[in-house]
């Protein structure tokens, strides 16, 4: 293989990865994330688990079940009470989780 096939061999090769690279830096749907909210004042435990990050059954059922022994909650930070729910998750949900007072 003569050195102009190889130089044109390696050109085509880092003009294929570095357009590849500006295609997946250019494309917003592929990193933008949707984020829905959820009122957890009116949303049932499956809602819960599916709408909130680290959010299972069992705690979602404890958020419901806090719920309906303490009434609506009033805060996000009144969720800190519900068995299971810390700090960490409370920070990881608070875009997603909105309270009505109605």
């Amino acid at each position: 293989m003569s050195r102009l096939s190889l130089l044109g061999a390696m050109c085509a090769l880092l003009f294929g990865l570095f357009s590849t690279s500006i295609l997946a830096v250019e494309s917003p749907q592929a990193t933008s994330e949707q984020v829905s909210q959820l009122d957890i004042n009116k949303a049932d435990a499956n809602a819960i688990a599916s709408a909130l990050d680290g959010i299972g059954m069992v705690k979602a059922e404890e958020i419901v079940a806090y719920r309906e022994a303490f009434g609506n909650f009033r805060s996000l930070d009144e969720l800190l009470a519900v068995p299971g729910i810390g700090e960490v998750t409370l920070e990881k949900n608070r875009h997603r989780i909105v309270i009505t007072t109605d």
